[in-house]
């Protein structure tokens, strides 16, 4: 019997045993037929990523090689080596030197642009295509345009700036100019991300600073960059973890050699040449996931920051 009353309601043992076995059938049958939805992309999942980290973790603790001879276990002593392989750490310092040149410039860089095309006025929309489509480039095709582009003698870098510099020849100039191909390439994507950011402040802000007297400076300092600061950290998490990535660029650029004096060599380079040139599949497994650990650290480092940040703030 159920008992009502103008403040409660008291709902009978038996009901409410109906109500939760009744919920938790909708629950099943709810993941029954949602999980046909996911199971390909579980597939894949499994397929592509687990099973690969999995496989890649055994070998690295192994002697295997390239040629399918059967591999014995040796335990950490790939790691040892790698450890202690001082061209791996400089082919490490080579691609963090690289994210350092990248990252700062690329963030400005598409903070600056996305300002121009969100307040231009007139041919917004040729604005904000040509600053996205080279994004939309493979990047072979973008790293031989600037390829032929810094060639010495006819590239036309030289040529239009009056210039007699060898960006691709010399190991002082080699890492720069894959710097100013990436920023190139890529800043359309950080591009992106800053346009929607900006079209998602409210206007009655800027409308209520102008009637305090604040011009379009205190504008930007005080409303707009304080609510661009999760995308800036967003920003600059996958900006970090794609230029520890180098790889493409720097090959294409270098005629897939490591460059002058191996001065644009990258981890991820270096690496594959230990697996696919050296045939030492387990010493490149050991080298991949030491690199694997180094991107997880960067990542956590950042979540960390976050939410200390966030904590902070309120």
């Amino acid at each position: 019997m159920t008992t009502t009353s103008a403040e409660t309601t008291v709902v009978p043992p038996s009901r409410a045993r109906s109500a939760t076995a009744t919920a938790t059938v909708r629950r099943k049958q709810g993941f029954q037929h949602g999980g046909w939805f996911i199971a390909p992309f579980l597939l894949l999942f499994v397929l592509f990523v687990i099973w690969p980290l999995v496989r890649g973790i055994y070998l690295s603790f192994t002697d295997a090689n390239i040629s399918g001879e059967s591999a014995s276990f040796v335990g950490l002593d790939n790691y040892r080596e790698a450890l202690g392989d001082a061209a791996m750490w400089d082919a490490l310092g080579h691609s963090a030197y690289f994210t350092l040149l990248v990252v700062p410039c690329i963030t400005v860089l598409a903070f600056f642009l996305a300002m121009l095309a969100h307040h231009i006025e007139r041919g917004k929309w040729l604005w904000r295509l040509c600053f996205f489509v080279p994004f939309l480039l493979p990047s072979t095709v973008a790293a031989n345009l600037w390829q032929w582009l810094f060639t010495q003698g006819i590239g036309l870098f030289n040529e239009t700036f009056g210039l007699t510099t060898p960006w691709l020849t010399d190991k002082s100039y080699a890492m720069l100019a894959i710097v100013i191909e990436t920023l190139w390439w890529t800043v359309g994507f950080a591009f992106l991300l800053y346009l929607a950011a900006l079209q998602g402040i409210p206007v009655h802000l800027y409308e209520a600073a102008k009637l305090d007297g604040a011009n379009a400076w205190h504008r930007m300092v005080h409303i707009t960059l304080p609510m661009l600061r999760n995308i800036t950290g967003l920003v600059i998490a996958l900006q970090i973890l794609a230029s520890l990535q180098l790889f493409d660029q720097a090959v294409v650029m270098m005629d897939f050699s490591p460059g002058p004096e191996l001065s644009t060599r990258s981890f991820v380079q270096y690496t594959l040449e230990q697996g696919f040139t050296s045939y030492r599949v387990g010493y490149a497994s050991a080298m991949s996931i030491i690199f694997f650990v180094i991107i997880a650290a960067v990542a956590l480092g950042r979540m960390v920051l976050l939410r200390n940040r966030e904590e902070g703030t309120r």
